[in-house]
């Protein structure tokens, strides 16, 4: 009898960490999205700020022929 209940035991203790691996990899992978969002956001950013750059270096590049 002292077999099955410690293999059941162990079974219960094995799901018992796989949950809450499961659980720690969801939380992270709702913060690398987070993270990639930002990200996202600040490179659409910086693309925006380098066009209106180039935009205004080619107005007073014309200005200067």
């Amino acid at each position: 009898m002292f077999w099955p209940m410690l293999a059941i035991a162990l079974g219960f203790l094995g799901i018992a960490v796989l949950g809450v691996l499961g659980i720690r990899v969801f939380i992270e992978a709702e913060r690398l999205g987070r993270q990639v969002t930002y990200t996202t956001q600040r490179i659409n950013r910086a693309a925006e700020d380098l066009e209106r750059a180039a935009t205004d270096l080619a107005r007073t590049g014309d200005g200067l022929r």
